[in-house]
């Protein structure tokens, strides 16, 4: 008898994307033209505030590859109004936390990626493409 693992639950997702090679050949091909992830390292998916009002963020999955980037991936299985603010939201977290403790902080910031599986439409009509590709760009010139 085959076994089967569902990923549209918490345990499934983790169970599939917490296997490193699989993860790897899913992000290369996500990021395919625009860069090659060689290894990958799971962080703690728990990022505490450093003060005790501060909001507590939590991913399903958090990486850093081989050369610095950060990786948020996530899975949401039900609709939610507002889960682009979220997502931006873990990514700015995420951004946030490069800052040195230090009085001195040269600003260099590593690219913050956002893989976000959706188990429902985004947008109000159907889109023909499945992925969307969401960058900081400057509007004249198309620059990141």
């Amino acid at each position: 008898m085959g076994v089967f693992i569902y990923p549209l639950t918490d345990w499934g997702f983790k169970r599939i994307f917490g296997d490193k090679e699989l993860m790897m050949d899913c992000l290369n091909s996500l990021l395919e033209g625009e860069r090659v992830i060689t290894d990958l390292e799971y962080l703690n998916t728990e990022q505490i505030p450093e003060d005790y009002d501060g909001r507590r963020t939590v991913y399903d999955l958090y990486c850093k590859t081989d050369t610095g980037e950060y990786i948020i991936v996530e899975m949401q299985n039900r609709w939610q109004e507002h889960f682009r603010d979220r997502a931006l939201y873990y990514q700015a977290v995420s951004i946030a936390g490069q800052g040195l403790k230090s009085s001195e902080w040269d600003y260099k910031l590593t690219a913050v990626y956002g893989v976000f599986f959706v188990n429902f439409l985004l947008d109000k009509e159907p889109t023909e493409h499945f992925c969307k590709d969401v960058m900081l760009i400057d509007r004249h010139t198309g620059k990141v």
